[in-house]
Formats: C-alpha cells, structure tokens, sequence
C-alpha cells in the first residue's frame, strides 16, 4: 500500500507530461513560455515584497525584540532555578538541624529530669532535719519525713554499691537522722509495749496506736536488724506473760463454775439407779443442770450459742454450767492474720506457751469426766471453730485444734466403751420385773439420739462403729430382760414398749431415716406383729386355726375336704356369733392396760382389729352356704369395730 502512494506523483507527472507532448510541437518554444512566466511571478513577488517591506522589517524588529525578551526570560528562569535549588538545599540543611536538635533538646529534658530527680532525692532539707530531730514521733509531719529519709537512705545505699560520689555530700547527715529517727522510734515502741504490762489495761489501745505506726517497725527492719529484733523479742515475751497469765487466771475462775457434782464411773448407763448418784446427788438449782444421757439445751451451743459471748467467771457466781459450756467459751477468741511461715512462728512464739496451758488444763479436766456427750460436743465445737477459722483465713490455730481432739478422743472412746461393757454387765434379775419401758432402755434412747443429732453435719466413723456396738448391747439387754417374764405375751409386751420408747425418742430427735431408727423400727413391726397373734388367740383361736389348717384345701380346690370340716365350721360360727363383742371389750381393755403410751396402745389395737378382719373374711371363704348362712354379717362386725377406733 505503501508502494503505491509513493509512485502516485510520478503518474501524475507522467501524465502532465504526455498533455504538454500532446498539445505543443516545439519543447523549446514551451520552456521559454514557462521560463517568461516563472519571471513574471518572480517580479510580481519582488513588488510584493517591496510594497511589504516596511511590514516585514517591523515584523523582523518585532521578532528582535521578542528573542530579547525571551532571552531575558530564559535568563530569569534559569536565575529561578537555581535559587530554587539553593532554597531546597537550605531546607534540607534546616530539617536536619531540625532533627539534631530536637534530639539534643530530648536529651537535656530527659536528663534535666533525672537530675532534678535525683537533686531532690539525694538534697536534705532543712525542715525534715528539723522535724526528725524535734517533732514527736506521733506526729503526722514525722511519719511523712521519716518515708522521705527512708527512700533516701535507700538510695544512697543502692549508689554506694556504684562507688558515687554524690553519696559522700549527703551520706554523714542521713546517718546522723538514722540514728535519731530510730532512737525516738525505738523510746515510743518500747513504750507502748511497757503499757501492756500495767494491771487492767486496755489492750487495744496500746495495739492500735502500735498498728497506726506499723511504719516505725519497718523503717527499724530495713536499717537496723538488731533494734527490730530486739523489740520483736520484747513484745513477744511481755504478750506471751500477759496471755499466759490471762487465760490461766481465766481458766481458773471458769473451773470454778462447774456443777459440784460431777459425773463419775456410778453414773454409767447399766448402772443402777439406786446406785447411781451422778449430775443429780446434790439439787444445785436443778433447772440449770442437764442430764447425763439426754443433751436437753445442751444441743444448742453447736448452733444459736456458738459465737454468743464468752462467760464472766466474776459476773455468774451464782450460776453452774455444763463441761461444754464452760469449753466454748474458754476457747472462744480471735487472733491475727496469718499469711507466712514466719507471721505463723511468731503466733506461736506469742500464744505457744499459752496454748499449751490450755490443752493441759484440758487434759486435766477430761482425765476424769464420764460425761460423754459433754466430750462429744466439745469436740463438735472443735469442728466448728476450725471451720470458722478456714473461712476466715486463720490457720494458725489447726495444730492447736488438732491437739485438742487428741486430748478428747482417746476419754470419749474409753468412757463410751465403758457404757457399753455396763449395759454388758447388767442382770436382769436385779432389776424390778415390770413390763414398761426400763430406765436403762430410756438413758440409751435419750443418748443414742443425742450422738446421732449431734454428729450429722461431722460425720465420724469411730462415733458410727461406737454406736452401733452399744445398740447391739442393748437390743441383747432387753432380750434378756424379756426372758425374766414367764409368758410370750408379757415378754412381746415389753419388747414393743422398750422398742417404741426408743424408736420415738429417735425420730423426735434425729432423722426418720437413719440406721438406728431404721433398726428398732424393725424390731417393733416383729413383735407386734407376733404380739396381734398372741392377743388374738385366746378369743379367736379356732377361727385362726381353722384358717392356717384348712385354707390349702380352698386354693386347691378340694371342696370335698371343705365339706368334711362343716361341724367345726358351725361350731366356730355360734362360738363367734355368741362371744364377738365381748371379746372385743376384753381385747380393747388388755392393749390399753398392757401400753403406758396411749398412742401405742391405740395402735396395737388397730393393728389387732384389722388382723381379726382379714381373718374373718378368709374364714368366710372356707364356710359352706349353710355355715355362711349362721355367720354374724360381715357389716355388723365392722360397725362395732369403728367403735374402738382410736382419735389418737
């Protein structure tokens, strides 16, 4: 494509050409012609030119000046440039002085504060020379000086390892308010530990002006080892004497509130009772006084009384109080905070000689008590008192706890095991030969339930074993109290009377549901169940008979045999239709009269009522329609019945 554009002028030529050839003969005539006419145009552009020479040489100036003016332009922009080059050189230098400094100026701030800071930590001033050397330590001026020299005497400790000589500017007077500082601290803290050991003071006064100061001791502690030390051992020995000499004129006076008489080995549960003398030989204000078996109010120091206030030997004179008492509320106080090994060696270093006091002194006390729920309750209080010292973050006292069982423990198995050999040893032929409830049956119901109540929420194992030991012994004393009666009547008698006494006495005092309960509640269904028999038998003893023998020939539907038996059937039939009512006034008065508690008694008589119905109505399926015919209705039996049935 390129090809043929560029010859397209050629063929035009080419063209012209052979029109020129075409049209004219003589090529020399026609050069002239275009040579004439070439000159021509030459001439008329000369005059052109000439008629427009002025315009052309005021363009020509014109042009002149404008490449002046440009000329100057480049000039002054070229001067632009580089001004501007140079400014942008200068900029650049001022950013990096800029930065230089701003960093130098970063440094000396920094700097100026390190310095001042530590100009003003390393200066003392006149007014805390003043106050260290003037101001009672009391003061609140003093305390704010006296962490000022602290922090600076610090400081000055920490440089003296770098070998800074600024230290020496200021190190001679530090030491000199040092020893002030520590000298007047020392005066008041020995002070205030001296006042402890006036008679009746105010312990709590001393301590809190101690503990409002607690800075003293520590500004003695990081300076000088040896003052702390000193006053540490001076209060640990006049506190150890006070608390010593405290609870051990305490623990005196308390002794003497005690019952004067005291439980001893007569006062065992198989024990006579006009052997026994025990809680009761003298009638010191017997309404303040508990029995031995039965916990009474006693229960209610493990739970309204546990932190009521402590007694005050001097103020209760006139009054008397059990062993357990008297334990809470020697052992009833609150102590410090402990968090470290060596905050609890100071406890103990305080309290030690006190503590140990005071498990000798129990020691003592249940070295010689039979009183066995006073010793269970006293170790409940234990329990409770350690978990109230968990929850207040006190552990400093468990070893002491834990020495305090152990002086209990070993007495409450000994006398414990002690009432079970007397209920082993007891000999039902000494005893008077009634059938109610025997005294023994009733010290073990009242005690039994005032173990199991008192040990619900602390479990023991050992209690638990103990427990079930007695038990054994005494359902083997009851029935061998039983045998002493000639009769199975009189003996099922006095079992369900001993064995309701103590199933009522436990489920007033423990829960419907527990071993113990579970047991006798047992025992008490047997026999009276064999006891309904018993009681039956003399009025309706041939219709039980009959029954038992013959109703195996009604389930296998032998009704032959059945029919054999028709004259006993009709005999039994007139003895019942002639005899029912009387028999049932006759049973109603022996269960009354047999049960000392009404309720039981009611209940056997139900028991037995409905015994003799069901009876009735199995007899009735074994009759002939003649026999079934002479039978008093079913009806009329019933509405006599309802007469006995008890409101109970």
């Amino acid at each position: 494509m390129a090809a043929v554009e560029s010859n397209l002028p050629e063929q035009l030529d080419n063209e012209e050409v052979r029109e020129i050839l075409k049209n004219t003969t003589d090529l020399r005539q026609y050069s002239r012609q275009i040579e004439k006419e070439f000159k021509d145009v030459e001439n008329k552009s000369i005059e052109d030119y000439i008629a427009e020479s002025q315009n052309i040489a005021s363009l020509h100036n014109q042009i002149g000046e404008c490449d002046d003016v440009l000329e100057r332009m480049e000039n002054m922009l070229m001067n632009f440039q580089s001004v501007l080059s140079n400014i942008s050189t200068e900029i650049t230098q001022l950013q990096k002085k800029s930065v230089a400094m701003s960093v130098q100026l970063t440094n000396r701030q920094s700097v100026k504060a390190q310095l001042s800071q530590f100009i003003e930590d390393m200066a003392v001033s006149e007014e805390m020379i003043a106050v260290i050397m003037e101001t009672p330590v009391t003061e609140k001026d003093f305390g704010t000086q006296l962490n000022v020299l602290n922090h600076k005497l610090s400081l000055v400790k920490e440089l003296s390892f770098k070998e800074s000589k600024a230290t020496g500017d200021v190190s001679e007077v530090l030491h000199k308010l040092r020893l002030k500082a520590m000298s007047k601290i020392r005066t008041y803290l020995l002070e205030q530990i001296y006042k402890f050991r006036k008679p009746m003071t105010n312990y709590q006064i001393p301590q809190n002006a101690m503990l409002k100061h607690k800075f003293f001791f520590e500004f003695i502690l990081s300076n000088e080892r040896q003052v702390a030390q000193e006053i540490c051992s001076e209060y640990i020995d006049t506190m150890s004497k006070i608390y010593y000499s405290y609870f051990k004129s305490y623990s005196s006076r308390l002794s003497n509130l005690k019952f004067e008489e005291s439980c001893t080995k007569d006062d065992l549960m198989g024990i006579e009772d006009n052997v026994s003398k025990g809680l009761f030989a003298k009638t010191t204000s017997l309404k303040h006084k508990s029995t031995i078996f039965t916990i009474g109010k006693r229960g209610e120091i493990l739970n309204q009384q546990l932190e009521a206030p402590i007694i005050v030997p001097h103020a209760q004179l006139k009054n008397r109080y059990t062993f357990e008492a008297l334990f809470r509320s020697l052992f009833v106080t609150e102590f410090f905070m402990v968090r470290s090994s060596q905050a609890q060696d100071l406890f103990n270093q305080i309290m030690g000689k006190t503590l140990t006091l005071m498990i000798k002194n129990l020691e003592t006390s249940v070295q010689d008590c039979f009183d066995t729920i006073a010793m269970f309750l006293c170790i409940q209080l234990i329990f409770r008192y350690q978990l109230m010292c968990h929850k207040r973050c006190v552990p400093a006292l468990d070893k002491y706890w834990d020495s305090l069982q152990a002086a209990i423990w070993p007495r409450f198995d000994h006398v414990f095991r002690l009432n079970i050999q007397s209920i082993r040893d007891c000999d039902p032929t000494k005893f008077n030969k009634e059938m109610g409830p025997h005294y023994i049956t009733r010290r073990y119901a009242e005690f039994s339930a005032a173990i199991v109540g008192i040990s619900e929420h602390f479990p023991n194992e050992l209690v638990s074993r103990l427990l079930l030991e007695l038990q054994n012994e005494v359902e083997c004393f009851i029935l061998r109290m039983a045998a002493i009666f000639a009769t199975r009547k009189e003996q099922l008698i006095y079992l369900i009377n001993n064995y309701d006494l103590v199933l009522g006495v436990l489920m007033e005092h423990t829960r419907d549901n527990s071993k113990e309960a579970e047991s006798f509640r047992e025992q008490l269904n047997a026999r009276s169940a064999e006891y309904v028999e018993e009681i039956l038998a003399p009025h309706f003893g041939g219709i039980i008979q009959f029954v038992k023998e013959c109703e195996h020939f009604f389930e296998k539907e032998q009704m032959d045999e059945l029919r054999k038996q028709e004259r006993r059937s009709l005999a039994l039939v007139a003895s019942f239709s002639a005899n029912w009512k009387k028999s049932l006034e006759e049973l109603n008065r022996e269960v009354l009269l047999s049960f000392p508690s009404l309720l039981t008694g009611s209940q056997l008589l139900q028991l037995a009522l409905a015994s003799l119905v069901q009876y009735y109505h199995r007899f009735h399926k074994l009759l002939t329609p003649n026999a079934r015919a002479q039978l008093t209705n079913i009806h009329v039996v019933m509405v006599e019945i309802k007469k006995y049935k008890s409101n109970y």
